[in-house]
């Protein structure tokens, strides 16, 4: 079991040391939850169960009888609470002659560091994996993929025909996929979109795109449709927890999409050994990350 001892750091028991760096860099600030919606929980796991519409009314011939449409039960999520901990151990001797408290509060800072951006990773790892098709929701295959089942027949698709690179054609295009969305049974719902989430790479390129009121890269003074139409209202979320340089995403308002569940938030204790008197501090959080229905998110590999 790996111990922080006096051998570890030699230099906080001497005088004259200016500065032990490496811990006071500055984070940024939280991200997982421009992505998803945060929900408690109290089980091991929790499910969401689809449930499908009906479909259009047909004619009814005169003196005819009315059909009868039936609903079926959808596609199931399970969100399966995963458990996350990390701790350390420091000898009695040196939380005792450490002169510059190095060990102690400041490792116990770097443990609640460690912890945050654990939660960070997680959560953007359902975007990083987003077309893998190794990683699968309730529908069976990737969040984003051109052929999501709907739950009485036929498929849908929430990415272009074409993987595109992030510009203003590329978010038109998106604009116009996301309205075309329906539910299970072919219905048109009032789908659209909210946010667009990206990678730090891409920020620029989001910035002359939302911000401008005008077209980009056009000598024409044509008003930006974007922007004068309020397409994107939320403006773009840089995450720089995603892998992808190229990779983009926007969130709709589609309820039931994007979800956090928090079994047990992040709790950090601390306790001594009787035999060894060596302090023990430890962090423990439980939750999941993950997605229920597709129509909540739209994404595109870039290039």
């Amino acid at each position: 079991m790996a111990t922080i001892n006096t051998g570890s750091f030699s230099k906080a028991l001497w005088p004259g040391v200016n500065t032990f760096y490496g811990l006071a860099y500055d984070e940024f600030p939280v991200e997982w939850d421009k992505l998803f919606d945060k929900f408690t929980s109290r089980k091991a796991f929790e499910e969401d169960v689809g449930v499908s519409a009906f479909g259009l009314a047909p004619i009814k011939p005169e003196g005819g009888s009315v059909n009868y449409d039936v609903a079926i039960q959808g596609f199931i999520t399970r969100y399966t609470h995963v458990t996350y901990a990390l701790g350390f151990i420091i000898t009695r001797e040196m939380y005792e002659d450490d002169l510059y408290d190095v060990i102690g509060e400041k490792r116990a800072k770097a443990l609640a560091l460690s912890m945050r951006q654990t939660k960070e990773t997680v959560g953007a790892n359902v975007f990083n994996r987003a077309f893998n098709s190794g990683y699968i929701g309730g529908d069976q295959v990737s969040m984003i993929n051109a052929a999501h089942p709907n739950a009485a027949g036929g498929v849908q698709s929430n990415q272009p025909l074409v993987n595109a690179n992030l510009s203003e054609a590329a978010i038109e295009q998106a604009v116009i996929d996301v309205a075309r969305f329906t539910n299970d049974r072919g219905l048109k719902m009032a789908f659209l979109p909210e946010t667009l989430h990206i990678p730090p790479e891409l920020m620029f390129e989001a910035e002359r795109i939302l911000a401008s009121q005008y077209r980009i890269g056009t000598p024409n003074n044509d008003v930006s449709a974007l922007v004068r139409l309020g397409k994107i209202p939320g403006g773009y979320h840089v995450n720089h927890y995603f892998t992808s340089t190229t990779n983009w995403f926007i969130r709709t308002n589609c309820p039931d999409g994007l979800k956090y569940f928090e079994r047990v938030a992040d709790d950090f204790s601390e306790d001594n050994d009787f035999d060894t008197d060596n302090a023990k501090f430890k962090a423990y959080g439980r939750y999941t990350f993950g997605w229920t229905d597709w129509r909540s998110i739209y994404g595109s590999q870039g290039f």
